[in-house]
């Protein structure tokens, strides 16, 4: 390369063409790693719910005549069981993205506390309706249950999204680094590396965008729109942290599996044990 070329910022074509080629390969690449470790490790891809049956939750123990405190604390049980599988597959997801494990471990483990119901509500809408939210054993918890977890304007939201995201009909590989988007946000509280996710996300977000405009090249408006969702499933999951605070305050009464405890921070009466932990 001349001398005349560094100073005036000119690169040859050579070499422009052996870059374009290099940033393409790399994109592709990272492209099939998130697509590949969302169908190792995400139970709501279509081939795993191709067929699935759906049978309503059971709460057992639970009657009109008791008290509201009673009810939310026998659903809450029930919905963190059903939810409690789905930990270990959003992390081992997220240690699969590239380069997510070259941030600092504090700021992994933010954007899987706080990201994992928004990840979770993206991969669970592909079986849920208007009439409840379907696990990935095809368990149904209702919509008139979740009114009474959690309240209605927030179950209303949740069924918003469901509805919009289900219209999409997006692939499994969009669904998946649409995920690896949602979980990596430089914008959570308490993240201390912001530069390093910010680089890590913009690469997934043009990722998103090349595999959206393949499979959809008609449908320009698609990215943008789901752009356009990111802050309302982030005030989701904001929400449903808020949520979460009454069963902090009354954790005594609850019996919640380690990993739900510790994913989202309530204290357990055995929680000097060390039998589980998310990373």
């Amino acid at each position: 390369m001349s001398k005349d070329s560094v100073r005036y910022g000119r690169i040859p074509k050579h070499c422009r063409e052996k870059n374009l080629k290099s940033q393409s390969e790399a994109m592709y690449d990272m492209i099939v790693s998130i697509a590949q470790a969302h169908l190792a490790h995400c139970a709501y891809t279509q081939e795993r719910t191709q067929g699935l049956v759906r049978k309503p939750a059971l709460f057992q123990g639970i009657n009109d005549q008791q008290g509201a405190g009673v009810q939310k604390v026998v659903l809450w049980q029930q919905f963190a069981s059903l939810l409690s599988p789905s930990i270990p597959q959003v992390v081992e997801f997220a240690k699969r993205i590239p380069s997510f494990q070259d941030l600092l471990q504090d700021d992994q483990l933010l954007c899987i506390k706080l990201g994992f119901f928004e990840v979770w509500l993206v991969h669970a809408a592909r079986l849920s309706g208007e009439s409840g939210l379907t696990f990935s054993d095809g368990t149904c918890v209702s919509r008139h249950h979740m009114e009474l977890m959690f309240d209605r304007e927030f179950v209303s939201l949740i069924f918003n999204f469901v509805d919009y995201f289900n219209n999409l009909r997006l692939s499994d590989s969009s669904i998946a680094l649409y995920s690896a988007v949602v979980l990596v946000t430089a914008e959570r509280d308490g993240i201390c590396g912001h530069k390093a996710l910010q680089q890590l996300q913009e690469q997934l977000l043009e990722a998103l965008r090349q595999q959206v405009a393949e499979e959809h090249p008609a449908e320009l408006h698609l990215f943008p729109s789901l752009m356009s969702k990111l802050p309302e499933l982030h005030h989701l999951g904001h929400q449903h942290l808020e949520h979460l605070r009454w069963f902090r305050a009354n954790w005594m009464h609850l019996h919640l599996s380690p990993l739900f405890a510790e994913v989202f921070d309530i204290p357990r009466q055995d929680s000097s044990r060390k039998d589980e932990t998310i990373y």
